[in-house]
């Protein structure tokens, strides 16, 4: 790792904690609102727990707003589109079920900056060049996520989070934030072609496209 590269990170780490601290206040009325809301129409519990893989791939508990009913055979609640409710397509719109992420960023799991945290079983499908994701702490938001979201490919969407991590500045990541408020407002990328979010990564079939995204 470059020194530039490792004041870029202890920069960060001091922003992060900041940032969440503060959000944590500032959003604690929208947080308690959302929590009303989930808990009226999915009950309880109101959050979602899942291990992801974090920095080096080493697993902690994502904490998010639950957006999706339980998986429910007999109902036929199975696939995400069948279990993902009109509340829950709102919250993710406007990345509202986000919120407790701040949680793991103060914790420090988690920047507010960085790939985002898929899931565990994924690690075992990635080439090594993919794997190279992990060698920073996972974001809320990302540069894929502002480069296309959910509608990008899997292949493009991972080259993306490596680009970002050889490319990684300060001046990169504030970009992102700004980049991420305006894809938020257009309401850009929230599901694949198809999907309701995303699809299952398999494998990577080709090389993804990369760096032409800043």
């Amino acid at each position: 790792m470059s020194r530039a590269s490792r004041t870029t990170d202890v920069v960060q780490r001091a922003v992060d904690v900041a940032v969440a601290a503060t959000g944590l206040v500032v959003f604690s009325p929208v947080m308690a609102g959302v929590a009303v809301a989930v808990a009226a129409r999915l009950g309880r519990p109101v959050l979602f727990r899942q291990l992801r893989p974090g920095l080096h791939g080493h697993p902690f508990t994502l904490v998010k707003f639950r957006t999706m009913r339980d998986v429910d055979e007999g109902r036929g609640l199975i696939s995400d589109s069948d279990r993902l409710t009109g509340l829950g397509r709102v919250l993710r719109t406007f990345s509202l079920d986000e919120l407790p992420t701040l949680w793991n960023v103060l914790r420090g799991e988690m920047s507010l900056v960085g790939p985002r945290p898929l899931l565990m079983r994924y690690l075992d499908l990635y080439t090594p060049e993919q794997a190279r994701r992990h060698l920073v702490r996972p974001g809320v938001t990302g540069l894929a996520q502002v480069s296309g979201r959910n509608a990008l490919s899997w292949e493009d969407r991972l080259a993306i989070d490596v680009w970002y991590v050889d490319h990684r500045s300060l001046a990169l990541n504030a970009r992102i934030i700004v980049r991420t408020a305006l894809t938020l407002l257009r309401r850009e990328g929230i599901s694949a072609p198809g999907e309701s979010t995303m699809p299952e990564f398999t494998g990577t079939a080709q090389p993804g496209k990369g760096p032409d995204v800043v």
